[in-house]
């Protein structure tokens, strides 16, 4: 089964709409294995969840709901954020407040280009959490100034071989499509710096070293209905990650 939920506010849950009609449009599902959603909070959407190899969802707070659901020792999150503030549980947050509440035990978000929190009450957190970004971005450790392992230094190979060592084998993986530049126009707010073929080859590299318990595609909002580029990108990370 594929799991849609059209969570969050009005353009995410027609961008998930959206999405269905074009995956069954693609024959990449058929209507038997498609299951729908809606949930007007995270507490809601948690008792209406079902376990499910796949899941397509708007608000990336969706995802909150779906691992506190089922559990997964580690996390490997694609994104162009961090989403490791700490001010409140939002799109913004759930990552920090899944590893603080012992949802998850550890996680990695690959491919952030915006690092720091965004406003001066507003921590990030950094506990049983590691980062590699898109680009280099240095971090003050005991004193002194370190390089975090990224993809313009370490490559894809570099970033997910430490990942693995960290994380270890088994994971639930999101992917949030913002991860993608500007001129994709799948997500609603700030875009990051990978191409689909870079993010293709981020992909399929996970999966040469994991095993992946169940994925979601995030962040889909109805600016996809728009470009050509967009649909593209979401038909071949599906594609790949569905196998």
């Amino acid at each position: 089964m594929v799991t849609f939920i059209p969570f969050g506010e009005k353009p995410n849950r027609e961008g998930v709409e959206y999405a269905l009609r074009l995956l069954l449009r693609e024959g990449l599902i058929d209507e038997g294995e498609v299951r729908k959603l809606e949930a007007r909070n995270v507490a809601q959407l948690k008792d209406k969840l079902e376990r499910d190899c796949c899941y397509i969802v708007g608000e990336h707070l969706a995802t909150y709901a779906v691992v506190e659901k089922l559990r997964p020792e580690a996390v490997l999150s694609v994104d162009a954020h961090t989403d490791l503030l700490h001010d409140y549980l939002d799109h913004g947050s759930w990552l920090a407040y899944a590893l603080e509440e012992r949802i998850l035990e550890r996680a990695g978000v690959v491919g952030p280009v915006l690092m720091i929190p965004t406003s001066r009450r507003t921590d990030l957190w950094t506990r049983r959490v590691r980062i590699y970004p898109a680009l280099p971005r240095t971090k003050k450790v005991r004193g002194k100034w370190k390089t975090y392992i990224n993809l313009t230094n370490h490559g894809v190979d570099g970033v997910l071989d430490d990942a693995r060592r960290y994380l270890g084998e088994e994971i639930y993986l999101t992917v949030d499509l913002d991860v993608l530049r500007p001129e994709y126009r799948i997500a609603r707010f700030q875009h990051g710096e990978l191409t689909l073929d870079e993010l293709l080859e981020v992909v399929e590299g996970i999966r040469k070293r994991f095993r992946i318990t169940a994925f979601d595609l995030a962040e889909v909002s109805d600016r996809i209905k728009r470009s050509k580029l967009g649909r593209e990108a979401l038909i071949e990370v599906f594609s790949v990650l569905r196998g």
